[in-house]
């Protein structure tokens, strides 16, 4: 266990009496007066957690100005505003508002989303309180965020635990505590406090306290708060234990990783393209600063300005369609990309593979034989120690021994007897005892007699049982073999008594005969299985990282199909290594026994290993490996502060939703791929055209206004590429923008384009000859600014993401956008606009020769593009 609960408020000692309780937090059994209890309320603060508001939108805003290439837009933009190119100012100005407000917004629009499942979730308690020091206590609905220290909270089954609480009245109290501590069976509860000064224990094992997070499963309590907001144990975890502060991430993800190493890459390129430009012009022509505008447009044809809009648009529209269907919620943008890239799931098996609810799956005798009688006599227990105790409801055990019973015999096992007394389980009495008689049997007109039906922890139903030395250890060893198979095991056994009419006492459990056992185990979640099979189809590697019983996690992962090998417990992670653990963690599929540091740790060894992994979790002890992972996702129903450091909230309790997510953010990252490949391939061969026809002509192979004005068309055509409909196997793998490969690609392709600009060249320098002086630089520029648009729209139409040239289709909006530019490059430069550009139109013939240009580079791009789709995934 990674941190223990511990009061952080002037509350008293855990073993003091419920009188000295009450007086050390100025209270009383009858409740506070509202007036105190306002008072307190100003004093302590509301019962939420640290750091829970949201960040306001300019926050969100500016925070997107760190993204690396919006820096390098703002760099360039104030180089352009320096030497006076409005124009490419105003242009680079408008791409960094955009792309910083669709980005802000769609995560505040997020957060909203995220804001209103909290709603649908519990939000008041039951508390006594008193109108006036006169007026009698009244029991009634309280928000749970104005609860404070000394407020006393009434219980009942199904009620989530809303602050820290010191038990003074329980009945039959049992508490679900998996989502602090990995525990699946529910824990019992009692008001009386242990001996000892921490009160009988430390952390959870002290049955007389209640911790924020945990639920009701079944009976009744009062308890007084003493602990509120940040002093509950969950924000301790929360704030101190795993250091998380708001949900700024640590690490960088994978998508920080690759869009900046792809940036650094491009921005040296850029710094030294730039000044490449300047010194070849001043040695070769004799020109100097007075080049300097055409330089910085240069750069800006190399830079990807428009990757912030691309990258926020295709993800925003990606967290628009899951939030839509009401599946998923994308809280931070840029991970959905990362839960595209995601090849290993890591999942905490209670609550997300499991309901927390358990089903009967074995009923034998003594002799491992299936026998119904085993469960006939366990539902008799069940039923008549329920209402015998005066218990509010069954615990999850009893509840599933009496469903099953219900189910398999078609009436109530109970109803045949007549319910004499019940000696229940209680604080160190691991077992229950139901005493019944049957009515009408001929034998009782003589000799009545009564039935002890006894059931609990196997060990002491059999030390309670008249059996020899060597058959008690046969017994229990077989109990051990079943609960090392993952099940729950309940031994049951029964003894004739004579009636009588005095109560029963634990004295009389003993020479009992052995019934049998029934073993229980978690009922997987519905749709666990599916989800498991299809994330397998898709690439994704699952791992169960658990703090329940090594053969508990091995029987729910055979249920789901997965196969768990050999179970990994904690003891062994502590003695290895970080470098031996990667090794491990690779191959196994199920740790067990694992406190929250070490879930972290597993999930920070998967990651050193190389994999992009996702962590599934919905408890206190998730949040370090939430915060761990890559992205963190987390259910609806999972504690708050689960949710709030997830990257990625589930609003469908169905786990093929994040299926369904994963799916969209590779689509969506297929499209920031698709970008990234046509506008780089595309930009590096212009640039490469352009140094070299700088070196070689003697004018300008461009104007800087030229070169904004064709980034600026073809920017807004890219525009098309974020809401592009990638081919079918693009969801298929895990998608990494992996910036070796993409520059291979640009390479290659790059180079290929600049080969057509020079092709170009040769053409155009004939035009230059024929027409001579100024009118033949003003064709050379409507010439090269007609086949850049064209060949952009060739590039755009066959290097998409998932579609081969053969398709000879587009989708959605990209084929309008490509139609669009080459209308713009055929008829702008012999508009009035050209002219003001200083283009003119070209003779006709060189439009022929220029269409061939174009077929040559159409069909050499095919080719390498059918070729590089056979060469498998980097």
């Amino acid at each position: 266990m990674a941190w223990a609960p511990e009061a952080r408020t002037a509350a008293p000692g855990p073993g003091g009496s419920d009188l000295e309780v009450l007086r050390a937090l100025e209270s009383g059994p009858r409740g506070l007066v509202e007036a105190e209890a306002d008072e307190r309320l100003a004093r302590h603060g509301e019962n939420t957690f640290p750091g829970r508001r949201p960040a306001s939108w300019p926050r969100r805003f500016a925070r997107s100005l760190r993204d690396p290439f919006t820096a390098v837009l703002v760099g360039l933009g104030l180089v352009s505003a320096v030497l006076a190119a409005w124009g490419t100012a105003c242009v680079i100005a408008v791409l960094v508002t955009v792309s910083c407000v669709l980005r802000a917004t769609g995560e505040h629009r997020a957060d909203r989303s995220a804001a209103a499942l909290r709603e649908l979730l519990a939000a008041t308690a039951t508390v006594r309180r008193r109108a006036t020091d006169a007026s009698p206590p009244t029991a009634r609905e309280v928000p749970v965020d104005q609860l404070v220290p000394g407020d006393l909270v009434l219980l009942a089954p199904g009620d989530l635990v809303p602050a820290d609480l010191r038990l003074l009245r329980a009945t039959g109290l049992t508490v679900h505590e998996a989502a602090l501590t990995g525990e699946s069976a529910p824990v019992r509860k009692s008001a009386e406090t242990p001996p000892g000064p921490d009160g009988g224990g430390s952390g959870f094992d002290r049955p007389h306290l209640c911790f924020q997070g945990s639920s009701v499963v079944s009976g009744t309590a009062s308890g007084v708060v003493v602990a509120t907001g940040r002093d509950t144990v969950l924000s301790g975890a929360l704030s101190a234990e795993h250091g998380l502060r708001g949900r700024g991430r640590r690490t960088a993800t994978p998508f920080d990783r690759s869009v900046n190493g792809i940036a650094w890459t491009l921005i040296r390129f850029m710094l030294l393209t730039a000044p490449l430009v300047l010194i070849a012009d001043a040695l070769l022509h004799g020109r100097g600063l007075e080049t300097m505008p055409f330089a910085v447009a240069v750069a800006v044809g190399l830079t990807p300005e428009m990757l912030p809009v691309i990258v926020t648009t295709a993800l925003a529209r990606g967290a628009a369609l899951l939030a839509r269907d009401g599946e998923v919620i994308v809280r931070r943008l840029p991970a959905l990309h990362d839960l595209g890239a995601v090849d290993v799931l890591c999942v905490d098996k209670t609550g997300t593979l499991t309901e927390d609810r358990p089903v009967l799956a074995v009923s034998e005798d003594a002799d491992g034989r299936p026998d119904p009688a085993v469960l006939h006599w366990a539902a008799v227990n069940a039923l008549w120690t329920l209402h015998l105790a005066e218990l509010p409801a069954p615990d999850a055990l009893d509840e599933a021994v009496l469903d099953t019973a219900a189910a398999d015999f078609g009436t109530d096992p109970g109803e045949e007897y007549e319910g004499v007394d019940a000696l229940p389980c209680g604080p160190g009495r691991r077992l229950s005892t139901a005493v019944v008689r049957r009515p009408g049997d001929p034998r009782f007109a003589l000799a009545s007699t009564h039935t002890l039906v006894v059931k609990g922890a196997p060990e002491d139903v059999l030390d309670r049982c008249a059996l020899d030395a060597a058959e008690r250890e046969r017994l229990a060893g077989r109990a051990r073999a079943l609960a090392d198979g993952g099940l729950r095991v309940l031994a049951v056994a029964r003894a004739e008594r004579p009636a009588r009419s005095r109560p029963y006492a634990p004295g009389d459990e003993h020479d009992l005969t052995f019934t049998g056992f029934v073993g229980l185990s978690d009922a997987p979640a519905p749709s666990a299985a599916e989800a498991v099979e299809r994330l397998a189809r898709r690439g994704v590697t699952v791992k169960v990282l658990t703090g329940d019983h090594p053969g508990t996690a091995a029987r729910v992962c055979r249920e789901l199909g997965l196969d768990p090998g050999e179970v990994v417990t904690a003891d062994r992670i502590d003695t290895l290594d970080d470098t031996a653990l990667a090794r491990l963690a690779t191959d196994t599929t199920v740790f067990a026994r694992c406190a929250p540091e070490h879930k972290a740790r597993i999930v920070r060894a998967l990651r050193e290993g190389g994999h992009t992994t996702g962590f599934l979790g919905d408890g206190v002890n998730d949040l370090a490996a939430l915060r761990a992972a890559d992205v963190g996702v987390c259910p609806r129903d999972g504690v708050d502060v689960a949710r709030e450091a997830a990257d990625v909230v589930l609003a469908s309790k169905d786990l093929t939703a994040l299926e369904r997510a994963i799916v969209t953010g590779r689509r969506s990252s297929a499209n920031i791929a698709s970008y990234l490949r046509i506008t780089l391939s595309s930009n590096f061969g212009n640039v490469i055209a352009m140094l070299v026809a700088g070196l070689v002509l003697p004018f300008l192979p461009m104007l800087p206004a030229q070169v904004l004005v064709q980034n600026l068309f073809f920017d807004a055509a890219q525009l098309a590429l974020a809401f592009d409909k990638p081919g079918a196997g693009a969801g298929e793998r895990p998608a990494v923008l992996r910036p070796r490969a993409l520059l291979r690609f640009v390479t290659g392709f790059g180079l290929l384009n600049a080969a057509a600009d020079l092709a170009t060249f040769g053409v155009l320098a004939l035009a230059v000859r024929s027409l001579g002086g100024h009118g033949g630089q003003e064709a050379f520029h409507a010439g090269w600014f007609t086949e850049n648009l064209l060949t952009q729209g060739m590039v755009m139409l066959l290097l998409r993401s998932g579609r081969r040239a053969a398709e000879g289709r587009a989708a959605g909006p990209v084929l309008p956008a490509v139609t669009g530019l080459a209308v713009v490059g055929l008829l702008l430069p012999l508009s009035p606009v050209g002219a003001a550009l200083s283009m003119t139109g070209l003779p006709p013939v060189y439009y022929g020769l220029l269409a061939l240009v174009l077929a040559l580079y159409g069909a050499g791009l095919a080719v390498a593009r059918a070729r590089a789709d056979r060469q498998p995934a980097a």
